[in-house]
């Protein structure tokens, strides 16, 4: 609790177990009101809420976790990837992680190493992270579109000892790139890779049917480990803290270069076990999960991967990158029952599922993350793909989910009123910091491990938190604020509109006005004139924007998000705006 807050009052949600816990505290705050109350003596409602777990967190490791999954689920197939024609049971993916950890450290890595991993989606990617984690490494997610400048700069600033790399992926070469990077590689005895370029790096893996020069075969790995190295897995498997660093996710790079996120192995664990596995009902029944987004990512190996392995959950890989119709065929030929995606890739399947349906008796359930999810998608992904049980990340309709630690905060990180929108939060989920990086580290998280996020949250009557968008993206219009995401969601609500993007640019008068990208339906003949008639009545004026235009693509990172910025700068060029 933070120093001054003197009473509190418990009171229970609407919504089952939920448990909001406001604190008041008796002082002046410079808001409008606050004063008048304070003077009265009434007690001031800060937006806190804490939520009483129905279940301990769990002390595991991932290595555990796969461990814990082989006595729990055995023969039941674990993962699938169809695009390989492989197919692996609980058992089999314990044993054959153990052997592939027993490699990495037969080659020359040791437990604190960092080991890259930069590729599609397949199943030596799925195996890479838990043999990894057996092995005491700490994983490094590279994004497979990144091109030699983005991959030197991801190895060099964490200091990447060893990586693991596809042989092609669409347009991209991994081994002429990484030979453009480390000109040494083909010359080099395989594991004592000696480069000017890429100083920490010393030994390379690819998934190849050949050996390339200078490189380990992935293959070869499940052989490499002698009795010695398997004797140190399992060794490995008591000595290693759940709290220790276990994976380093690169954030997007939309304001600077990426900033390498540390994560662990507790916070990983208790994320997909509570907040996906729990949220969602993985322990009511096995499930088999349709994972169409990248394992690089967050999305892909702690939603999917790891929470898959917490509840016996199948991991089906329909393809190496995103393809709707592949997803929309392994829906019906793999009895998927859950199914994951943004928002931008829910449109595509869809698109693919109207003009292909498919056997859809299986599925019930999914998730829509990534980005914010407009209400009228929702609803179609709900009613189409007959995902009933859906999650987003607005959901609100589990009567019996946990929630972290919520306490939403100013720009100055004091604790605010609770019908005010802040900025949330502390809790198990929270990040270790930025690698090497104390000063950015200090940047958004608090010395009392409160975390400064850029999302903007209103804690509502029932102690649920509502997701109101960025902070960077919000619109402030003569005075008025205009939160991007709720026009967003509206103009989703028209027909014609696929997807909408809203956001700010300068103006004289008002200091910024609304804009809007919208990209419409196949053969639409939407209009600016007939959007603007569709608005009347049914949202404020002001939140109708001044300048509509429609896009076919809109501009995006490497990791699929929306880049605004560029929105915005591209419009004020097109429209001859004043900055």
């Amino acid at each position: 609790m933070a120093c001054g807050m003197l009473n509190s009052s418990y009171v229970m949600a609407s919504r089952g177990r939920v448990c909001a816990h406001f604190l008041h505290r008796r002082r002046p705050w410079p808001l409008l009101g606050a004063w008048r109350r304070w003077l009265s003596g009434a007690p001031f409602e800060w937006s806190y809420v804490s939520t009483p777990s129905s279940e301990p967190l769990l002390g595991l490791s991932i290595g555990q976790v796969v461990d814990r999954a082989e006595r729990r689920f055995g023969d039941r197939e674990a993962v699938v990837s169809v695009h390989q024609a492989v197919r692996r049971t609980f058992s089999q993916v314990k044993e054959e992680s153990d052997l592939v950890a027993a490699g990495f450290l037969a080659a020359g890595l040791e437990p604190g190493d960092r080991l890259g991993i930069w590729g599609p989606n397949s199943y030596e990617w799925y195996l890479t992270q838990f043999a990894a984690a057996k092995a005491g490494l700490i994983l490094v997610n590279i994004n497979p579109a990144y091109r030699p400048s983005e991959l030197e700069y991801c190895l060099n600033k964490v200091g990447v000892k060893g990586i693991v790399c596809d042989e092609e992926f669409k347009t991209s070469d991994y081994y002429k790139m990484l030979c453009a990077l480390a000109p040494e590689l083909p010359s080099s005895v395989p594991g004592d890779l000696s480069s000017a370029t890429l100083p920490h790096l010393k030994k390379v893996f690819f998934r190849s049917q050949e050996k390339l020069s200078g490189t380990f075969r992935f293959a070869d790995l499940y052989e490499a480990g002698e009795s010695s190295h398997r004797k140190k897995v399992d060794e490995l498997s008591s000595k290693i803290q759940f709290d220790s660093a276990c994976n380093i996710q690169y954030t997007s790079g939309t304001t600077g270069l990426p900033k390498a996120a540390v994560l662990s192995h507790h916070q990983i664990v208790n994320n997909a076990y509570h907040n996906i596995g729990k949220r969602i009902g993985y322990g009511e029944k096995p499930h088999r999960i349709c994972l169409s987004v990248p394992l690089y990512h967050c999305f892909g190996c702690v939603a999917g991967t790891v929470c898959g392995m917490l509840y016996g959950a199948t991991c089906v890989m329909p393809s190496a990158g995103f393809d709707p119709d592949a997803i929309v065929r392994t829906l019906g030929s793999e009895k998927i029952t859950s199914c994951y995606g943004t928002p931008t890739m829910f449109v595509d399947i869809l698109n693919a599922y109207r003009k292909n349906p498919t056997d859809l008796s299986a599925i019930s359930t999914g998730i829509m993350a990534g980005a914010p999810c407009p209400q009228e998608l929702v609803m179609a992904v709900m009613n189409e793909l007959k995902m009933k049980d859906f999650c987003d990340v607005r959901d609100d309709r589990d009567e019996s989910r946990d929630l972290p630690v919520l306490s939403l905060r100013s720009s100055r990180g004091q604790v605010i009123h609770h019908r005010l929108p802040g900025r949330p939060h502390r809790g198990y989920c929270n990040f270790l910091g930025y690698w090497d990086d104390p000063g950015k580290t200090r940047e958004i998280v608090t010395e009392d491990r409160w975390l400064r996020t850029g999302d903007l949250v209103l804690i509502q009557p029932d102690g649920y938190g509502r997701f109101l968008g960025r902070i960077k993206d919000m619109v402030i219009r003569g005075g008025e604020n205009i939160y991007p995401a709720e026009v967003e969601n509206f103009f989703m609500g028209h027909p014609d509109v696929i997807e909408a993007q809203v956001f700010g640019v300068p103006d004289a008068r008002m200091g910024e006005e609304v804009a809007t990208w919208i990209r419409k339906a196949e053969d639409s003949s939407l209009s600016d004139a007939e959007l603007r008639e569709w608005c009347k009545g049914k949202i404020a004026h002001y939140k109708v924007p001044r300048y509509v235009l429609f896009k076919d693509e809109f501009p995006r990172t490497v990791t699929g998000k929306i880049q605004k910025f560029k929105m915005r700068e591209l419009t004020i060029e097109e429209l001859n705006l004043k900055t």
